[in-house]
């Protein structure tokens, strides 16, 4: 089980569809809490979306009131601060559920029970967490978080905000300004984030929003998307905080925000979920009702290959993230058993896992800004207007791409992440990547395989994908060594490399694991959703394969590695895309809904 759930290793060892966790294992507990998530959706936020788009930012708040009346905002809590004390994958299902309607919702939702609730539980005194807690997790009050300033967005730590302790050591003074605050507009507590002194990092803090302390706020900023979702400055003139507030220690106000959003990242990629499946059942049922030629768009090939694209990558992400989740919370458990408390069995499961974090949060944002795209195009000059849930849907998804860490940050982060893993000894990098070298250099093998069993020639491939990005990410680092951070555009190609390996294996797994429980004959639509979704990864390694060799390798190593490339993206069977996407695309249309 330990060495199991290590994050990072799905690169250089073999996993069976046995050790991943699907949607198709949630327990009867789990669907039904999916199924109340669903009907709360439904029956309040789904038939109100032009509450939403209209700004109705009190309606937002009376939303996140009937979500806290009904335990959804208390998921993650322990049942010793008021919450329901429910796993890791219960929190990523609620939060996959409650997200699809609407934008403003899940931004609300997510601020709230995340960086507004998460760092008190995690960090907090026994005193803190029992005082605001409860109160947090029931939504009696609901919390902000107050990290970015004017001048320190992705720099988190480059804030200018001051925390000067008073001459009788009772409660600090904070000064500062701090923007793009969501529910800024009508919670109760804030997590600020500033600094004293001069001190290397910043520090937390958790203030309470009471009047007369120094404390004002822009007005509310009109945005692209999210639009009922309380987004305000917020500004701090000498407010003072007791002592007691501060979070954790002096200086740990770095360390809180980066774990933070650590957890934000895998949440992020489930709350991006429902709304593929909402926009692909949304573009079905058009297509299926809209008549142009005497015939349905949806028997036209172009409309058909978007719907097969479309339901794939929203398969694939729930493979990933929900894969993902199980990983962080076995992990959770292991340093419980070990002793640890829960906070610090959190904090470190989900540490354990930044790699796939980070990976989650760029693939499963691109891919529901990707699906809305889509969902326009289908709807032709209706999914232009207001009148149809698509360019809503479009403009809510621009968002996800940005916060959490922007999508280059965390393609960056998660192949950096990596190497310095590699460095710690936490994962051996340099034994396989040493083979990979070794094998570029010997003769390829002749022999015919037996690709007779299920994704026999798939699980190979995406072995060989790993190997390209050792090969690349191997040559990278001998010729850079610790200048590889300087060279973002080669990290970038790298990453998403790597997005695409532990996407492709995911979506493989889950369902070689389904069609081991229902047989093959059952599952045809997941088989041909996998191998799309391997093919389109394979041309993305080629492509950014080749990109990365030719940016720092030259001569000899250059033809030897681009070899090494066209090696280890080559398939001996190649799929018929097209019978693919039609096996996909009869399903989803038949069924008049995502299926999956």
């Amino acid at each position: 089980m330990s060495d199991k759930t290590r994050g990072g290793q799905f690169l250089v060892k073999e996993t069976k569809c046995e050790d991943i966790f699907t949607p198709e294992d949630f327990n009867e507990e789990q669907i039904m809490m999916r199924d109340s998530v669903k009907e709360f959706v439904d029956k309040e936020l789904w038939p109100n979306k032009d509450r939403f788009e209209k700004k109705d930012y009190a309606f937002t708040e009376d939303s996140m009131r009937k979500a806290g009346d009904l335990g959804f905002l208390s998921v993650a809590v322990p049942e010793a601060y008021g919450g329901m004390g429910m796993g890791f994958v219960n929190t990523v299902l609620v939060c996959d559920y409650i997200s699809g309607a609407t934008g403003s919702f899940s931004t609300a939702f997510g601020a709230h029970t995340g960086i507004g609730t998460m760092p008190i539980t995690l960090y907090g005194t026994e005193e803190q967490k029992q005082k605001y807690v409860p109160k947090l997790a029931s939504g009696e009050w609901f919390g902000a978080y107050c990290l970015t300033e004017p001048g320190a967005g992705s720099d988190a730590n480059s804030g200018k905000t001051k925390a000067v302790l008073s001459d009788d050591g009772t409660y600090y003074s904070i000064t500062g300004q701090k923007m793009w605050i969501s529910n800024a507009g009508f919670c109760s507590v804030f997590i600020v984030f500033a600094r004293i002194g001069d001190d290397k990092n910043i520090t937390g803090f958790i203030l309470e929003n009471t009047e007369g302390n120094g404390i004002s706020m822009g007005e509310e900023e009109h945005k692209l998307g999210i639009r009922a979702s309380s987004t305000r400055q917020v500004f701090f003139n000498e407010t003072k905080v007791p002592v007691e507030n501060m979070l954790s220690e002096r200086g740990n106000g770095f360390k809180i925000a980066m774990n933070a959003l650590n957890v934000g990242r895998i949440k992020l990629a489930a709350a991006c979920l429902d709304a593929q499946r909402r926009v692909i059942t949304s573009s079905v049922k058009y297509a299926n009702e809209r008549i142009q030629f005497k015939t349905p768009i949806a028997q036209f090939g172009a409309i058909r290959a978007k719907i097969a694209e479309m339901a794939t990558n929203c398969y694939a992400g729930e493979s990933a993230t929900y894969r993902a989740a199980k990983d962080i919370e076995d992990r959770i458990a292991i340093r419980e058993q070990e002793g640890s408390t829960h906070q610090e069995a959190e904090l470190k499961g989900v540490e354990e896992f930044a790699i796939e974090c980070s990976i989650l949060k760029v693939a499963v944002s691109e891919d529901v800004q990707n699906c809305a795209d889509e969902g326009i195009q289908i709807f032709g000059g209706m999914g232009f207007s207001e009148d149809t849930p698509m360019e809503s849907a479009w403009r809510d998804a621009r968002i996800a791409r940005i916060y959490e860490g922007t999508n280059e940050i965390n393609r960056m982060l998660s192949v950096g992440m990596l190497i310095k893993k590699a460095m710690k000894g936490h994962i051996d990098l340099l034994g396989p990547a040493s083979k990979v070298q070794e094998e570029l250099m010997g003769i390829p093998s002749f022999e015919t395989p037996d690709y007779s069993e299920l994704f026999a020639e798939e699980k190979e491939m995406v072995g060989k994908l790993k190997q390209a990005f050792l090969m690349v990410a191997g040559g990278a680092v001998q010729k850079y060594g610790p200048d590889l951070d300087s060279h973002q555009q080669l990290l970038m190609a790298a990453s998403d490399i790597l997005i695409e390996i532990y996407m492709a294996e995911s979506t493989i797994l889950r369902t070689e694991k389904l069609a081991k429980k229902e047989g093959e004959a059952k599952v045809q639509e997941q088989i041909a959703m996998a191998k799309l979704y391997l093919y389109k990864a394979v041309d993305i390694v080629t492509q950014k394969g080749k990109e990365s060799v030719i940016s720092f390798a030259e001569g000899d190593e250059q033809r030897m590695m681009l070899m090494g490339l066209r090696r280890f993206t080559k398939y001996a069977n190649m799929p018929n895309i097209v019978a693919l996407r039609e096996t996909i695309t009869e399903k989803v249309v038949a069924e008049n809904e995502y299926c999956f």
